[in-house]
């Protein structure tokens, strides 16, 4: 029986084998000689199976190299766990164009050959890459196959992508550590105090990392501050505190361990736990921590997130750094102060460890991110560094080697950015959108304990709900910024929470979560049904508005309009309230004319809230009103009275011009679509009607002039600071002089203070 099994096994076997042999393996290209062939015909190439298409989400790809700017490089991909290059044989402009897209730029401009961005290391993953263009990702192109080459370094493809981002593209062109992750992908603190288990954030307690699926502690032979200040760094927190080593010894005793790490050995400027030499242990190793006990460490979280007040006070970060721009808290545009003006930071060799220092002098943890290229918006005014080369353990930028800035050295698309690392503080554990087309927008519900402590789901009143409310709620949800505040939510899909829980929310906009803005309390809602919930819709870019300064102060001068020229004007709400009494048409109106230039520093189109339907049409000037108010200028007193106003509609928003290489898509013409397009601005010159303040009741001296623009903030901006501009105004009678005209929030708040001696108004109400 045993000979008949083996004979039968003996027939059948390599029939199976055969039959199982994939169809192509005798078509495979055989190893090509060393004579090159400049072209190949696409039949010898292999077409992308349904399988690798199914996994195009997954491939990465990234720019590197050097020297480069953020929008070029060579390119690089992760395949099979290692990073590999691509050839240069048969590259075209619409691999370019495929893979710029794949980075979240809407196209390419070019392509370079022969290792233009330096020779890379590892596997040549692509040779004879063909794609037409259209193409979600690279590997759906034809090509000889993954790891299929005959190529050297010498010929990597490298590619320059326009500098013009997808809109709502959510991937960044990110400066990645170089820290091998696949070792260790997440580090906790477990606290060991039952009072610290119920505080948020935990900044103690015993360090473990993620192993299969549980958790693995460290040895703590030879562990050092040093160590503990990547582990605070990485969890959030600026620095370190001496922990109670008797007490843990007590408990830990108890406990039974699991090293995962035997020893680790961190200089102190890492970002990461993985880029510090480490030492394993070996496998089913219960001992491998003979004499020592599990790693503890105890982080000093910065002000933002202590509980309490008194340390808050204690405790302050630099006055000297700022982020701006950003969506979440610890992220945003780099700028510094110097001489009392924020300038900006060239993004020219920023990497992590620069990044970090600025994160943790900010009271946050190290770097997660350093980005380039004005990926958090463009700033205004000067860039004072360039070729900041920090070493990771200074305590302030300031404090590293840089380089001073000419205006041939850097541009403002070539601001820096960071991301930080920041505590968890489960701020979104306690909210969630509802009822969405995505994850991006629905009904807000909030989780409240009542008298017995039971947990029940409940809505927000809508009444008064605005963009200042939902830009909290996308922060404390981590979905970047509001787009839209929602007062009725009818037409998405209800949930089975009919309840109203909280009404009046008022908030600043700056707050981390809606626990901290106002609200009424007890319930008063006039619209309680549902379909009256509050909702939102978020989005990962948005505009910002800056108003140019210098232009204002240039341009200025006092007109003697005649009536009989005003009396659009007048119908347009565009005179002070004296007007109205005048001998129509005799006599004269004194106006206070300069030009307005809007630039769009964004990261999204500037669009008005109202749709093209609602618009509003006004015969006298023959155009629509898309926003009923886009700007107040006003002229106040030196005790903060108005001593004349005047807002100004949205005659028309329109791209009147753009940065080279950036296309305009607005224009008013023909009932066209309104906006202002990322790196476009709107100009409106100081001869049309409505640019001006009427001073016509205004008596001689010293003055402030004051632009706000969106100034109800109806439209969703990263950053409303910056979106006032102040000027000091003489007036002598005949004459106007301006000076010192700058963005809001441009000086320091000494500099501000001496400007004026009273706090600012961004209202435009005469007392």
């Amino acid at each position: 029986m045993q000979l008949a099994w083996s004979l039968l096994l003996g027939l059948w076997l390599p029939c199976c084998l055969a039959q199982t042999t994939p169809s192509n393996a005798a078509t495979r290209t055989p190893t090509r000689t060393p004579t090159r062939t400049p072209t190949r015909t696409p039949s010898s190439l292999s077409t992308p199976s349904a399988s690798v298409q199914s996994q195009t989400a997954q491939l990465k790809v990234r720019l590197s190299g050097y020297p480069r700017k953020h929008n070029e490089g060579r390119v690089e991909l992760f395949h099979q766990g290692e990073w590999g290059t691509i050839c240069d044989d048969d590259f075209s402009i619409h691999n370019a164009n495929v893979l710029c897209r794949h980075l979240g730029f809407v196209s390419a401009t070019g392509w370079t050959h022969s290792a233009k961005y330096g020779k890379g290391q590892g596997k040549i993953w692509l040779d004879n890459v063909q794609c037409n263009g259209g193409e979600k990702s690279i590997e759906l192109c034809k090509s000889r196959g993954w790891g299929n080459s005959d190529c050297t370094h010498d010929e990597d493809a490298g590619v320059v992508c326009k500098d013009e981002r997808i809109p709502g593209f959510v991937d960044s062109n990110v400066i990645e550590t170089q820290a091998d992750e696949n070792k260790i992908e997440e580090v906790r603190l477990r606290p060991v105090v039952a009072m610290s288990r119920r505080k948020l954030p935990i900044t103690e307690g015993v360090v473990e990392v993620r192993h299969r699926d549980g958790w693995a502690q460290i040895c703590d032979l030879g562990w050092t501050i040093k160590n503990t200040h990547v582990v605070c760094g990485m969890l959030g927190f600026p620095h370190e505190r001496k922990v109670n080593k008797n007490f843990y010894k007590l408990y830990l005793e108890r406990q039974k361990n699991h090293f995962r790490i035997h020893s680790v050995a961190c200089s102190g400027t890492e970002v990461h736990l993985a880029a510090c030499p480490l030492e394993f242990s070996k496998a089913n190793a219960t001992s491998a921590c003979r004499g020592g006990t599990a790693a503890v460490v105890s982080c000093m979280p910065g002000p933002l997130f202590m509980q309490s007040n008194g340390m808050k006070k204690k405790t302050r970060t630099s006055s000297n750094v700022r982020l701006k721009g950003g969506a979440r808290v610890g992220e945003g545009r780099v700028e510094v102060l110097k001489d009392n003006e924020w300038g900006t930071v060239c993004d020219d060799r920023w990497n992590l460890q620069s990044a970090s220092v600025v994160c943790r002098e900010l009271g946050f943890g190290s770097a997660k991110e350093a980005l380039t290229g004005g990926r958090m918006g463009q700033g205004m005014g000067p860039i004072y560094m360039n070729e900041v080369k920090c070493l990771g353990q200074e305590k302030s930028i300031w404090n590293c080697p840089f380089k001073n800035i000419t205006s041939e050295d850097c541009q403002h698309v070539e601001d820096a950015a960071v991301r930080c690392n920041v505590p968890h503080m489960g701020l979104e554990d306690s909210i969630r959108l509802t009822g969405g087309r995505t994850r991006y927008e629905g009904r807000v519900e909030l989780l409240r304990s009542d008298a017995n402590g039971t947990q029940s789901w409940g809505l927000i009143c809508g009444e008064t709900w605005s963009t200042k409310e939902a830009m909290v709620v996308c922060r404390q949800l981590g979905l970047g910024y509001a787009n839209q505040g929602v007062q009725e939510t009818w037409y998405w899909d209800s949930s089975n929470v009919t309840e109203m829980i909280l009404s009046g929310v008022k908030c600043t906009g700056r707050e981390m979560s809606l626990s901290q803005c106002q609200h009424h309390k007890a319930l008063s809602c006039q619209k309680a049904a549902v379909k009256f919930a509050a909702g939102v819709i978020c989005s990962d870019t948005t505009s910002d508005l800056v108003l140019d300064a210098p232009l204002v102060q240039q341009t200025v001068y006092i007109e003697d309009r005649p009536l009989h020229m005003l009396y659009c004007a007048a119908e347009e709400d565009c005179l002070s309230k004296s007007a109205a009494k005048a001998n129509w048409p005799y006599g004269h109106r004194r106006l206070l004319r300069f030009s307005s230039q809007i630039h769009n520093i964004g990261r999204a189109d500037f669009k008005p809230k109202a749709g093209r339907h609602s618009w509003v049409w006004h015969a006298c000037h023959g155009h629509y009103h898309s926003m009923d108010i886009f700007t107040h200028y006003d002229l106040m007193s030196a005790n903060g009275s108005r001593v004349a106003e005047g807002h100004k509609a949205s005659f028309c928003l329109e791209d009147s011009d753009c940065h080279e290489g950036v296309s305009k898509r607005y224009e008013c013409a023909n009932f066209g679509d309104q906006g202002i397009t990322v790196g476009c601005w709107d100009l409106y010159r100081h001869d049309i009607d409505c640019q001006w303040i009427d001073i016509t009741d205004v008596r001689p001296g010293n003055y402030i002039l004051q632009i706000v623009i969106n100034p109800n903030q109806e439209v969703s901006e990263s950053d409303f600071t910056n979106n006032a501009m102040k000027c000091n105004c003489k007036y002598d009678g005949h004459r106007v002089w301006l000076h010192n005209c700058h963005i809001g929030d441009a000086f320091s708040e000494e500099a501000e203070r001496r400007f004026e001696k009273y706090p600012g108004q961004l209202n435009n109400h005469i007392p």
